[in-house]
């Protein structure tokens, strides 16, 4: 598109999460910006006068008027340190674990008063729009008007997850790219030259991700947090089997001391293990993603998990998660959770 100066005015990266859209998103910024020595300098640091972000924020206090400015620091910090994160490292980067970010109103008005103004190195001028999906109806109306008649030379990049959630005529306006999501060998072969990674581990770590970079930094980052998260998983399922009321309660006290954010991402490693576990069973290893621990427990406890209760069990681990969010006491939310596990693992 660049070389043959056919670029739309607004494109829109999608594809799974960690498939390196974003990267991939900055690299085309990166390069309709960079002309000389001072703009690569400018780019190191995601700090170029002509490139703006629009980031989904939150309210410190209900009076406030977030925008993507107050957040700037965060945000170059975070790109600084890694290029592939997701929506939990940008809370965790902003603080704001426990909160809902959206892309308010205030956000298009900053924006149309930025491109009203003359383009600071006198070239090109890109939008960098993280999570459009996330956008609030008056916010993507705004946008709206600034893709359907943009500035001159002034490129709008839209990186989303969920493209068919952003508003119909902003999508109806974009050209989209679907960014698939990337090989196991090549996630595999960037964990080994990246990160060091044992190549028989990184096969393993890149089979589990999914096709999720991002995925498998996560599990390379959290193995210990995982590691206690098998813990948890593997004594409650033995605990309901054997039916240790005592002891079931004072697991679900450990439980409960945990972090909302960390009990939230426990519920979620449960879920994919009873998931995987149910495949097991059809003994399809293409369609399991294991680690070996979780596979060698797997080979005893696999036969427990069928079709009479998978679903049920499913239902309750995100009736759990919901309780949790809605701040249930964890240790109400996870002590039933535990005594219906008696009943549900001899279905």
């Amino acid at each position: 598109m660049a070389q043959d100066n056919r670029i739309p005015h607004a494109l829109m990266f999608c594809g799974p999460q960690g498939n390196g859209k974003l990267p991939l998103a900055l690299a085309f910024a990166r390069m309709l910006l960079c002309r000389d020595a001072n703009d690569e300098a400018m780019l190191q640091e995601w700090a170029h006068p002509d490139l703006h972000f629009s980031l989904p924020v939150y309210k410190r206090k209900a009076t406030d008027r977030p925008v993507t400015d107050d957040f700037l620091p965060q945000w170059r910090e975070l790109l600084g340190q890694k290029i592939y994160f997701d929506v939990e490292d940008w809370l965790t980067a902003i603080k704001a674990e426990n909160q809902q970010i959206v892309h308010y109103v205030y956000e298009s008005d900053a924006l149309q008063q930025k491109l009203q103004l003359k383009a600071g190195r006198g070239g090109r001028r890109v939008v960098v729009v993280w999570l459009p999906e996330r956008m609030m109806v008056q916010a993507a109306n705004k946008l709206l008007k600034l893709i359907e008649e943009p500035p001159s030379e002034t490129y709008f990049l839209l990186v989303s997850e969920e493209p068919d959630m952003v508003l119909g005529t902003i999508q109806s306006r974009t050209q989209r790219l679907h960014i698939p999501a990337l090989t196991e060998e090549d996630i595999a072969e960037a964990l080994v030259t990246t990160h060091g990674v044992a190549a028989d581990t990184a096969k393993t770590m890149a089979h589990v991700a999914q096709g999720s970079y991002t995925a498998a930094l996560k599990r390379l980052e959290a193995e210990s947090e995982e590691r206690m998260f098998f813990d948890l998983f593997v004594r409650l399922m033995r605990l309901s089997y054997m039916r240790r009321i005592k002891e079931m309660r004072a697991w679900s006290e450990e439980v409960s001391d945990l972090g909302r954010e960390t009990q939230k991402r426990l519920l979620i490693y449960c879920q994919r293990l009873i998931r995987e576990n149910f495949i097991y069973n059809f003994r399809r290893d293409e369609l399991n993603y294991e680690t070996r621990e979780e596979e060698a427990f797997s080979t005893n406890f696999a036969r427990f998990v069928n079709e009479k209760n998978v679903i049920p069990i499913m239902e309750e681990l995100a009736l759990c998660q919901r309780d949790i969010e809605q701040n249930v006491n964890p240790r109400m939310v996870f002590f039933d959770f535990a005594l219906k596990m008696i009943v549900l693992l001899i279905q």
